[in-house]
């Protein structure tokens, strides 16, 4: 694996996208991190470690990588973009305009994109506004349990105008930077953009993660919540557990075995060769568990600022049925994965025109007759592969929830046992190495795995050395990376122990 990841660096345009990539994730964390004029971060920062559980907030502050409780510029994060996708892949569903547009090929989907551009500045608006509305008047509305007596105000900026209206500029101008920010990487760099700006504000909290299952192991007796060490080393064993679930039934997929008929053509014969057809097993990947997630939040996060912002008790009653703690939260969620995922396959998987390309190039499945047979059969095996991909999604998005309110968890640690945190993380890893992967094999080198490659090509590449004369000029590379890395390094030291 690291002669792949060394081979990554000696193929010109694949180097160039990864430090593209880099450059551009560095940019979003230090959105991240930046406050808004008049936010005294603070306060907010330390309420949130001494709450166990934030509900919708702590998830929502998960998907920000901590903006949200940074008072961040990019405190809203990329979730109005999802949002505004999401309606708009819906409405393509029921509006024919919308349906047309996408059956026009390129142009159709440049169309269809700026519209989702369009509906995300206007999402953008109004969470916004909603938010510093409720900042300003009524902090303990949005965050459950706060008590400015006790921790202090939140805004600092005596002109509550002002403040609402660049604060709401602000943050709709931080959500497009980081919209732009994932189109750029997904057109120059490595992977999808949006999904990896989600897993880098995933992974992000990762450290404090580890930190705070530390002070629970090496809390006195008497603490309010310890973790004994076979607790410990049974979390770690089942860390390790559903990440390899995870990786599993990502890659599983059932082979339908296809036969090609043979076929003269002028003195040559073709065909008469024997193929299969993968069906992936999670088809959807982890879209169904961001798109459900989004959904939740989205209703949940505009409830609570609406309670804030205008003190009426049912906007917070109707909110409570958003919370990751109660059971409407959990058939909800599973029904929104399940209505997704065959939302996505009836969208992306299209069995008619794989029968018909089956057909002309003379492939048939055995015992199956070519055309229509055929594509009910194919969506015969996907509808039923859907279901048990569904089914293992939702109970992997739903597991540390059942980890905080069996075992006494904090949120910080259980969502990383599976989770929508992690589904993503791991979904859109496994993506990123498959693309970089690709790079490799068009050059002729290894990838990241060697299983089921033949035994006399993968001991060649074994043996395969670093070629220094394409490495020669990335001693000016190394420099600035090595500063960021050292400066990042030190701030977040500086930020966790000293200051």
């Amino acid at each position: 694996m690291l002669n792949a990841f060394l081979n990554c660096l000696k193929i010109p345009e694949l180097r160039a996208r990864i430090f593209t990539t880099f450059g551009f994730i560095f940019i979003a964390r230090i959105g991240a991190a930046i406050p808004l004029p008049g936010v005294n971060p603070e306060p907010l920062q330390r309420f949130y470690e001494s709450q166990s559980s934030n509900a919708i907030l702590g998830l929502f502050n998960m998907f920000t990588g901590g903006a949200l409780f940074n008072g961040a510029v990019f405190a809203l994060g990329i979730m109005p973009y999802i949002s505004a996708s999401i309606i708009l892949q819906l409405m393509t569903a029921v509006v024919p305009t919308l349906a047309r547009l996408q059956q026009e090929g390129e142009i159709g989907r440049q169309k269809i994109t700026q519209y989702t551009r369009y509906l995300t500045i206007g999402i953008a608006l109004v969470q916004g506004l909603l938010m510093t509305l409720a900042l300003s008047n009524y902090p303990e509305k949005i965050f459950p349990g706060y008590d400015m007596a006790t921790w202090g105000p939140i805004v600092i900026m005596q002109n509550q105008f002002w403040f609402i209206l660049t604060s709401t500029l602000f943050l709709t101008g931080g959500t497009i930077l980081l919209m732009w920010i994932g189109e750029q990487i997904t057109q120059k760099g490595v992977g999808n953009g949006i999904s990896l700006l989600i897993t880098i504000g995933i992974i992000a909290d990762f450290p404090n993660a580890i930190m705070a299952a530390y002070s629970l192991v090496t809390a006195p007796e008497g603490a309010e919540t310890t973790m004994s060490i076979p607790v410990a080393m049974l979390m770690v064993f089942l860390f390790i557990a559903v990440v390899a679930g995870i990786v599993a039934v990502t890659q599983a997929v059932r082979k339908i075995p296809v036969q090609y008929a043979k076929r003269v053509v002028g003195r040559k014969v073709m065909g008469g060769q024997s193929s299969f057809l993968p069906l992936k097993v999670n088809y959807s990947g982890v879209m169904p568990v961001i798109f459900a997630s989004a959904i939740l939040l989205f209703p949940g996060q505009i409830l609570e600022m609406l309670y804030g912002a205008t003190d009426i008790e049912f906007f917070r009653s109707a909110a409570q049925v958003f919370n990751p703690q109660k059971v409407w939260y959990f058939l909800i969620y599973t029904l929104l994965i399940l209505g997704f995922s065959y939302f996505w396959v009836s969208i992306m998987f299209k069995p008619i025109q794989i029968a018909d390309e089956l057909k002309k190039n003379g492939g048939y499945i055995p015992g199956v007759r070519p055309g229509e047979p055929t594509a009910k059969f194919l969506d015969f095996v996907m509808t039923r592969l859907t279901l048990a991909g569904s089914i293992f999604l939702a109970a992997i998005a739903l597991f540390p929830n059942l980890i905080m309110m069996t075992q006494d968890i904090p949120q910080s640690i259980a969502l990383f046992f599976g989770g929508t945190g992690t589904l993503i993380a791991v979904g859109v890893m496994i993506d990123s190495m498959r693309q970089i992967e690709t790079y490799l094999l068009q050059r002729h080198y290894d990838g990241f795995l060697k299983k089921g490659r033949s035994r006399s090509r993968a001991s060649a590449r074994t043996k395969q050395l670093v070629d220094t004369s394409e490495l020669k000029n990335l001693g000016a590379l190394w420099t600035p990376l090595t500063i960021i890395f050292i400066v990042g390094l030190v701030s977040w030291v500086l930020r966790e122990f000293v200051l």
